[in-house]
């Protein structure tokens, strides 16, 4: 329906697009061949004032001679009765004429017309006044008369009188009308004809157009428009293609949002309740066998209750963090400090629990006067979580290494371990929030590498890891030197 619209909108300026053009063609016909017409008959009679000056001589001792002028009448109206003669003074006033049937109302004639047609002996085409008809202008044929040197007068012949000029006009008009208009007719047709076809094709790629956007509309999100040109129509049909690919990817990250959505609040829930459960467990039994528990028994309950809600502490702030993080709602405080001091520091903290897990930790510096410039606690929450990971993922007599060494103008931190490894096919998922590998420990919350993947991302650097099963996992990120 919109398509036969336009197409008929279309048509409808094609057809007065052409209509103006064809009156205009027929108006600029009708001038011209006038015009023709004109310059054909001056250029044809341009002498003939000039050969009556041989026959007669309108002047005779400076007198008009009134003689003369009767034999024009007799000899050369009656040749051509359209000629109309004037005999102008020196001024261009009018001193006698041989004119049939309507008044002369002029008095006189404008030379400059005259002058310059005398100059140019015919050769360029000039109308001078029409001494009948004010205003008018009309084609004509003039001479100088000199006698003895002396300028007497001029005759000037009108070729073209008011009724020779009206017949000639009614004729010529005949004529445009009739070849003109067959011809008009016939051209406003094949253009019109030819317009339609030519609409009709151009808006053929628009009806493709039409029907892909109705597909897409009624829900083929995968349907295209085939694109075989470069012209206008190309263009907007890649523009669609690009903004329904857009879509398409943009509803795809919904559907892949709302689906982590989904498994997030199922994680939190199993991760919230699970601590919440023990300590309701504890706490309940507790108060019901208070008196009954043994000293040892009430030491143990206290002790399973207080890990249970330092577990449901720490989720609950890495949670907070991580929404703070993700919302870009964090800025880190950039300062310059030694990078060595702080993985010297996290190292003591640490070197008790790898103890405990017979793990080797240790540390490869290549320079401890390295100063960084970033956001020390932000940093120190990244080395935590890195260690805590490496130490959580290396078995019994593994190893685990922090490795500093510059690298152009960055700092290059590593922190590796022994183990089982990461599948290749699960390292670009590591860093998904709750995202759980098929060797992973029960402890943790889950979120530590999301957080450490955030706080790096707001240092505007990433990090990386490389993994060979059954051998070692390193994950290592840069960090910019103090300028």
């Amino acid at each position: 329906m919109i398509l036969n619209r336009l197409y008929l909108r279309i048509s409808g300026i094609l057809l007065l697009v052409l209509l103006t053009i064809g009156a205009a063609y027929f108006l600029i016909t009708a001038y011209a061949s006038q015009r023709y017409f004109q310059e054909t008959t001056q250029r044809l009679n341009a002498q003939v004032a000039e050969q009556m000056l041989l026959e007669v001589n309108p002047f005779v001792n400076g007198e008009v001679n009134k003689e003369a002028l009767g034999k024009i009448m007799h000899s050369m109206m009656a040749v051509n009765p359209g000629i109309e003669v004037y005999l102008l003074d020196p001024k261009g006033e009018i001193l006698s004429y041989v004119v049939l049937h309507k008044k002369v109302k002029l008095s006189q004639v404008n030379l400059s017309e005259v002058k310059e047609f005398i100059a140019t002996k015919g050769a360029k085409f000039v109308q001078g006044d029409d001494p009948r008809n004010p205003g008018n202008k009309v084609v004509f044929s003039a001479t100088e008369v000199v006698e003895d040197g002396i300028l007497l007068g001029y005759v000037y012949m009108v070729l073209a009188s008011e009724q020779y000029e009206n017949i000639a006009s009614v004729l010529l008009n005949s004529f445009i009308l009739k070849t003109g208009g067959q011809l008009f007719l016939v051209t406003m047709v094949a253009a019109f004809s030819l317009g339609l076809l030519a609409i009709w094709l151009i808006t053929s790629n628009l009806r493709k157009i039409i029907q892909t956007v109705k597909k897409f509309e009624q829900g083929d999100l995968t349907v295209r428009i085939p694109v075989k040109s470069q012209d206008e129509l190309a263009g907007l049909s890649m523009t669609f293609n690009r903004m329904a690919d857009t879509l398409l990817k943009n509803i795809e990250q919904l559907k892949e949002v709302d689906h982590l959505r989904k498994e997030l609040i199922a994680n939190i829930s199993h991760d919230l309740r699970t601590p919440l459960s023990v300590i309701h467990g504890y706490v309940e039994t507790l108060s019901i066998k208070m008196d009954d528990l043994l000293p040892e028994q009430k030491e143990k309950y206290l002790s399973i209750i207080l890990k249970s809600t330092d577990r449901l502490k720490k989720l609950v702030a890495d949670l907070f963090q991580l929404s703070q993080l993700e919302a870009r709602q964090v800025s880190p405080q950039l300062e310059n400090f030694a990078i060595a001091e702080l993985i010297n520091d996290l190292m003591a903290k640490y070197q008790l629990i790898a103890s405990e897990k017979n793990i080797s930790l240790k540390t490869e510096i290549e320079s401890a006067n390295v100063l960084v410039n970033a956001d020390l606690a932000l940093m120190e929450r990244v080395m935590n979580n890195l260690i805590d990971n490496a130490l959580r993922h290396t078995p019994e007599k593994g190893a685990v290494d922090i490795v500093l060494e510059t690298s152009g103008s960055n700092v290059k931190v590593s922190v590796s371990n022994t183990g089982e490894g990461i599948p290749a096919d699960e390292i670009e998922h590591i860093f998904d929030r709750y995202f759980t590998t098929s060797k992973t420990s029960s402890e943790g919350t889950g979120l530590g590498l999301a957080i450490v993947k955030n706080i790096l991302e707001i240092h505007n650097t990433v990090i990386r890891v490389k993994s060979k099963i059954k051998e070692k996992t390193t994950f290592f990120f840069h960090l910019p030197l103090m300028q």
